[in-house]
Formats: C-alpha cells, sequence, structure tokens
C-alpha cells in the first residue's frame, strides 16, 4: 500500500547550505553569477543553462553535488580548488542515498544532478525545456550497477531488433536481480556493442532518426562510470566506451545540425579521454573538433584541433588515421583560403594513406577508405572554388564508395551536384541530385538536405532545363527534416 511504502523511507535531512560556495559568488546577484558561469562553459565548450534559481538551490544546499558539466564548469571557474572546496560532497556520498517514490517531486531536496542530454527540441517533453538541470536523479547504490547493466542490455536488444526502434532506455529497478554492485566485463561488452550499433545505423540511415534516442545510451554510460568496475582493466574499457559513445552522440548531433550539442558532447569524450590517459580517444574527440568547427565556420578552430589530434596519435603507429587527421586540417585551411597550407596537408594525407592499413588502425575508422578520402579532398577544393576539381574528387568518391555506407553514397551525390551546379555544369548538377534525391528515402541528414537546397538555389535560373525543372518540382516536393 501507499501509506506503508511512504512511512517505510527514511526522513530526508534538511538541506545544510553552501556557505563555501555563497562566498565565491561575493557581491555578485545571483543572475550576474549565473551569467559567468555560463560565460566560463563557452571557453571550455561546455553548454549548462545557468540561471539564478540554480544557483540559488546550490546555495540552498540543494544542489549537493553538480553533474560532470557543471563539474568542469566550476572547476574552471575556481583552478585549484576541488569540488570540496566548493563546498560540495562527494558523488559517491549522494549517489547511495535513498530514491524517493514516483509519487513525489523530483525537484524538492534532489541532492545529485544528473548529466541531461535530451534534446532541447523534443516535444514529449515541454515542461521547462530550457532549464535541463531542473531534473535530478538519486540511486540506490543495491541495484545500480545491474539496473545499467540491463538498461543496456536491452538497448543492445532493441537496436537490433528494429534498426530505428527506440534506444531509449528504462530503469526497471523492480525486475533488477541485485547481483553485482560494481561494473564488470558484461556492462563494458554492452556499452562497446551500443556505440558499434550505432554507428552502423548513422552509416545506414543518418543522424536525425537516431540523435533523441542515442542520448539516454549515454547518460547511461557515465552513469556507469560513476558506479565504479571491479577491475581496472574493466574501468579503462568503460572510459573507453563512454568517450567513444559520447563522440558517436556528437556526430549524430553534428550531422543532424546541432553544433552546439555536438561541440558539448565533443568536449565531454576529450575530458574523459585525458582522465583516463587514452591518446587514442584524444586523438578522435579532437579529429570530431576539428571536422565540426570547420562546418561551424571556424576554420582556425578547425586546424588547430587537427593539430592537436595529430600529436596525441602520432605514437599510436595508425598510419591511416594521420592520413584522416591531415584532412581534417586541409579541410581548416581552405576555410581559411590557404590554398599552400591545404595543398600541403592533403600531401601529407595521401602519403599516410599509401601506406596501407595496419593493426594499429582503430576501429571506429571503418569508414575510412579511398572513397573518404577522395571525398574530403572534394570538400577541400569546392571550398576552395575550385569547383571542376572539386566535381572531379566528390564523382571518384561516389564510385568507390561500398553500397553498405548508403548515408556517404547520398552525400557525395549531394556534393557532386553542389560541385557541378556552381561550375556551370547545370544538367549534370541536376543528374547528381536526382541520385541523391533517390537515396534520401533511406537516410534523414540534415547536413545533406542543407546541401541539396544550396544547390537548389544555385539551379533555379536553369529552371527552364528540362532535367533541371525535374530536379527542383522533386526537391520542393521533400518533406522537410524536423
Amino acid at each position: 500500500m501507499a501509506s506503508s511504502t511512504v512511512t517505510s523511507a527514511q526522513p530526508e535531512r534538511p538541506p545544510r547550505p553552501n556557505l563555501a560556495f555563497r562566498r565565491l559568488r561575493g557581491k555578485r546577484s545571483p543572475a550576474e553569477f549565473a551569467a559567468a558561469v555560463r560565460r566560463a562553459a563557452r571557453e571550455i565548450g561546455e553548454r549548462v543553462s545557468c540561471d539564478a534559481r540554480y544557483v540559488g538551490r546550490v546555495e540552498a544546499g540543494e544542489i549537493r553535488c553538480p553533474n560532470y558539466a557543471y563539474e568542469r564548469v566550476f572547476l574552471h571557474m575556481f583552478p585549484g580548488r576541488t569540488l570540496t572546496d566548493l563546498g560540495f560532497v562527494p558523488r559517491s556520498s549522494v549517489r547511495g542515498r535513498q530514491a524517493r517514490s514516483t509519487g513525489e517531486s523530483r525537484g524538492a531536496g534532489a541532492p545529485y544532478e544528473t548529466y541531461d542530454t535530451r534534446d532541447p527540441h523534443d516535444q514529449h517533453d515541454q515542461h521547462d525545456t530550457h532549464h535541463p538541470h531542473h531534473l535530478y536523479e538519486t540511486h540506490d547504490n543495491t541495484e545500480e550497477s545491474d539496473v545499467l547493466r540491463r538498461a543496456f542490455m536491452t538497448s543492445g536488444a532493441t537496436v537490433a531488433a528494429a534498426s530505428l526502434g527506440p534506444l531509449g532506455l528504462a530503469f526497471d529497478a523492480a525486475a533488477a536481480e541485485r547481483v553485482a554492485r560494481r561494473a564488470g566485463t558484461g556492462e563494458a561488452g554492452a556499452l562497446e556493442e551500443a556505440v558499434r550499433r550505432i554507428r552502423l545505423l548513422d552509416d545506414r540511415h543518418g543522424a536525425d532518426g537516431l540523435y533523441r534516442r542515442a542520448a539516454a545510451p549515454l547518460r547511461t554510460a557515465y552513469a556507469l562510470l560513476d558506479a565504479g568496475a571491479s577491475r581496472q582493466a574493466t574501468a579503462d574499457r568503460l572510459y573507453t566506451g563512454a568517450g567513444e559513445l559520447a563522440i558517436s552522440v556528437g556526430w549524430l548531433a553534428h550531422d543532424s545540425g546541432r553544433f552546439d550539442d555536438a561541440r558539448s558532447h565533443y568536449a565531454e569524450a576529450l575530458a574523459t579521454a585525458r582522465m583516463n590517459g587514452d591518446a587514442g580517444l584524444e586523438a578522435h574527440a579532437f579529429c570530431n573538433m576539428a571536422f565540426l568547427a570547420r562546418d561551424a565556420g571556424r576554420p582556425r578552430e578547425a586546424v588547430r584541433a587537427a593539430q592537436a589530434a595529430q600529436r596525441a596519435a602520432r605514437p599510436l603507429g595508425s598510419a591511416r588515421l594521420m592520413s584522416l587527421l591531415a584532412l581534417r586540417e586541409a579541410g581548416g585551411w581552405a576555410g581559411l583560403a590557404d590554398r599552400v597550407g591545404c595543398e600541403q596537408a592533403l600531401v601529407r594525407a595521401q602519403t599516410f594513406f599509401q601506406r596501407g592499413p595496419s593493426d594499429a588502425d582503430p576501429e571506429w575508422m571503418s569508414f575510412y577508405g579511398e572513397a573518404e578520402l577522395e571525398g574530403l579532398e572534394a570538400q577541400c577544393w569546392s571550398t576552395l572554388g575550385d569547383w571542376p576539381r572539386a566535381a572531379r574528387h566528390a564523382r571518384r568518391a561516389g564510385d568507390l564508395q561500398d553500397p553498405h555506407f548508403t548515408r556517404n553514397l547520398a552525400l557525395y551525390s549531394a556534393e557532386l551536384a553542389d560541385d557541378l551546379a556552381r561550375g556551370g555544369r547545370p544538367d549534370e548538377a541536376a543528374g547528381a541530385g536526382m541520385r541523391c534525391l533517390d537515396l534520401l528515402g533511406e537516410v534523414q541528414s540534415s547536413r545533406i538536405h542543407t546541401m541539396l537546397a544550396g544547390t537548389a538555389r544555385v539551379l533555379l535560373p536553369h529552371r527552364r532545363a528540362a532535367d533541371v525543372s525535374a530536379f527542383l518540382d522533386r526537391h520542393a516536393a521533400l518533406p522537410r527534416p524536423a
């Protein structure tokens, strides 16, 4: 009965004000301090929705331990201090508190703030969507690890059963077997499999239908890290798996046009890599950050991130990885209109690529072959305005691409269409655009839709041509991505 459940629960201790945090705010108002927190977050590539209410809850002691995003921001704001110095309690001490019954408000008196990766555009929950830090969650240590393991196992089965089925995880504490308190090889393996499945689905279908559902596995991954592992080797696998999952979710955000979300996820992965001394994960995170910076119009940042990735990757012994990272650098130089720098980086990329694959090549690079090399070079020449050369490489990329990578086939067709259109070959551009449209029934990518929209605008003056008119009409009839 409900009444017996309530009486059996341990009474909540009144929150203790966080006086240390209040002293750090000084003479600034809560709103002014919240603005400083948001500025500090932007400085390190993080995104938090801090406001005066959040500051008040921290100072009142209602938030006893911040989530990982806020933790990084606070430690950046107050270098040399620990969370304890800031008046917070260790994460382990709040994680073990009894969870309240589901009938109670989750906002009041919650000691632990979760890292919320929900899509702010998700319409399923309109309540206070601008303030994700108002969501709180506690865990019971006696159930936590097994619940997380079962959640991951369930997620993998769901994805296997329906390629675009929900990836969300249900934390069914009542059904969980209470066996282990720490993560083991089963959880590590399930996490690694979740990363593989998300990559596979992205290769086939694009990011738009996946991003919102991939946030739940990511939250679970970092909760697994917080639960701890029975062995160091397992802990290392969990750190690497969580970081790789953060990159995969970041890429889904990137490809679906959510650049701020992508930047936050990549920063999460980079922090995870550095905490665990994982050079391979660090190189991967910087690689994707360089790609994002290029697409977001920050070419100098793209160059620096790509160079940082190369420094991290050099000891790993993978020539193919170094080739890809040189291409990321080339894309940054192209964005800076530095043709010489771009050409030098492209030569390095080709030289490394010709050394061939090796056992040191990371698993996540399965997409990188000659087709991707040609496609990325095409993007460089397109950025530099050399349309004929760009079209030549984009055409070759499409010819070389494995049909398994449906999204990349659509991408190369869209790139070719745009290069041909801007190079003054409208009929050929319309044909390439049609081939891309043929693939969009299987692929959901805002990035490709945006490219096709740009091509359509370039082709508008040529709409009297039959092929161009057919492409424009079919493109206009496309359902727009949500």
